[in-house]
């Protein structure tokens, strides 16, 4: 059995290894810390299995998902991330993941959505499973930020989080530029005027 560990912390990547060989004999794994990376060895290798995590440096999760989709790469695709499961379960879903898993869920959680995924099936967690289906009951409502691109989403998280254009730039390999025009897209679809107003959105809807 192949799985793939994508993420930029090699301290998680790390743990996720430890915890993948106590479930799973026989056991081969290989690790990427960026997007070119992941890409690369999902185009040359054949994986049983892919944890992907969705903030990477870069090109970001999302971005690195939907074009392995795009490649033609069939294996089981397991998201992982910090941010809430309910503000992304259904994007990655519809990008062609297998599963998402929010790294602050227990370890049999974990291996859960493993076997899970290697069956062929989807994998979110019961509690999201519930929130996502009461969003459907009402009446179509749904927050702002989910009108945002998955770019913008990202931004407006990084904003959220403190930090300025020009950091959320280098975190994203970005130009000032490129990142000002992301902000100003979000302002405009928000309906907000500056920064301070994008951070409490951010705060109140608990995208950081």
């Amino acid at each position: 059995m192949k799985i793939l560990i994508a993420d930029d912390h090699a301290i998680v990547r790390k743990g996720l290894a430890n915890i993948l060989k106590d479930e799973f004999t026989e056991l081969e794994l290989g690790e990427a810390s960026n997007s070119i990376d992941t890409i690369n060895k999902s185009r040359k290798i054949y994986w049983d299995l892919i944890l992907l995590d969705i903030s990477m440096p870069g090109r970001s999760g999302l971005e690195t998902l939907k074009q392995m989709r795009e490649d033609g790469i069939k294996a089981p695709i397991l998201m992982l991330s910090m941010h809430p499961e309910d503000q992304y379960a259904l994007r990655v879903l519809k990008a062609g993941a297998s599963g998402f898993v929010n790294k602050d869920a227990a370890t049999d959680e974990l291996i859960k959505a493993v076997h899970k995924v290697m069956t062929g099936r989807k994998y979110i967690s019961n509690a999201t499973a519930d929130k996502l289906a009461e969003s459907m009951d009402n009446n179509g409502d749904t927050p702002s930020h989910e009108n945002l691109s998955d770019r913008e989403l990202q931004v407006l998280e990084l904003i959220g989080s403190g930090k300025t254009v020009s950091e959320i730039g280098v975190e994203l390999s970005l130009c000032v530029n490129t990142i000002s025009t992301y902000r100003a897209r979000i302002l405009e679809k928000l309906q907000l005027k500056n920064n301070a107003a994008l951070t409490r959105y951010a705060l109140d809807n608990v995208l950081v």
